[in-house]
């Protein structure tokens, strides 16, 4: 009896919707990674010049040395021939290629930033969450109030101010009061002399300004979309019958209109999800940040095709599976939502 029940409770589990949908987009992720990897990699063969361009002009570097490494890199086949051969190493070997500039598998290089570029991504999105959905509330509760108009300006502020001129801004605020807050790396000289939490402390310290300069632009942009929907809920005929029942003003905004205003932002949260590996990429260069940003800029720079091609692929499968995300996560907050409906 109770392997029969088990059997049914797979079964269905198996069978369900949302397996069934997430099955369905994992197999459409497949294809259309590969169908990005294609357009990606013979579009950096359009580029003019290549990795070997820049060893020509050294003098110290042979012919000889140079033929070598065009033959190790299979920069001496065709675009195509190099492609196919590349995603065989990925399928049979899980191998994405050895790095041009660091002759060394280029998911290993990744690897060995993806922690540092995840800690201030989700402190960002941490912070930036924190304070646009509380203050996106506010101004749509002190509608035309001082408070609201405050906030509409800064908001505009904060959405008109790029990421380089907010991060110089908050470099500057660094110099001015210098030594209080510290830029470059994100670790201290003594950092490996402290114990655990001074460690932590140390991390944490170097994460502020960056932290800051990143979350500008998302805090304005997620306060005036959150006022918005707040102030579009607000008009619907079930929060006025839940006024005219008696219930407190703040349970009616809390419980009735918070909750439905919340599915926008929920997609919201996948898209930055996908960003979460790739959007720190100026942040980081300019506070001198040990992340993919710079990783990824010096393979740009040097035609490291290998090394770019990997990065491209793992951005593209962060935005595929933060949609999958944000679809799961509509599902679980609003059981009325078919998943697939759009066939």
């Amino acid at each position: 009896m109770a392997a029969s029940s088990v059997s049914r409770r797979v079964v269905s589990i198996l069978t369900n919707e949302t397996t069934l949908y997430i099955v369905k987009r994992l197999g459409q992720a497949i294809i259309t990674l590969l169908l990005a990897s294609v357009l990606c990699f013979f579009v950096m063969q359009l580029a003019p010049g290549s990795f070997l361009d820049t060893l020509k002009e050294n003098p110290k570097i042979s012919p000889q040395r140079i033929a070598e490494y065009k033959e190790r890199f299979g920069l001496d086949k065709s675009a195509i021939e190099q492609y196919f051969l590349w995603l065989m190493r990925i399928v049979t070997q899980g191998d994405f290629g050895q790095s041009f500039v660091y002759e060394r598998p280029v998911v290993t290089l990744l690897w060995e930033r993806v922690p540092a570029t995840l800690l201030l991504s989700i402190s960002s999105l941490v912070l930036t969450w924190a304070l646009g959905i509380p203050l996106g509330i506010w101004a749509a509760v002190k509608r035309s109030q001082l408070a609201d108009k405050v906030l509409s300006t800064l908001s505009y502020l904060g959405q008109g101010l790029p990421s380089i001129i907010s991060g110089l801004l908050l470099l500057a605020f660094a110099q001015a009061t210098s030594p209080l807050f510290p830029v470059g790396d994100m670790t201290s000289i003594d950092h490996e002399e402290l114990g655990f939490f001074g460690k932590v402390l140390d991390i944490g310290w170097h994460l502020i300004l960056p932290t800051i300069a990143l979350s500008i632009t998302g805090i304005a942009g997620l306060q005036r979309l959150m006022r918005g929907e707040m102030l579009d809920v607000k008009r619907q005929d079930y929060i006025q019958t839940a006024r005219a029942k008696g219930l407190p003003e703040m349970r009616v905004i809390m419980t009735h209109a918070f909750r439905n205003a919340l599915n926008p932002m929920i997609t919201l949260l996948g898209f930055e999800f996908a960003s979460l590996l790739g959007g720190a990429f100026i942040t980081e260069n300019l506070f001198n940040w040990p992340g993919l940003g710079r990783l990824i800029l010096q393979a740009l720079q040097a035609k490291d095709t290998y090394m770019v091609m990997a990065s491209l692929m793992m951005g593209a499968a962060m935005l595929i599976l933060g949609n999958l995300l944000a679809d799961i996560l509509l599902k679980f907050v609003d059981p009325r939502i078919q998943l697939g409906e759009d066939g």
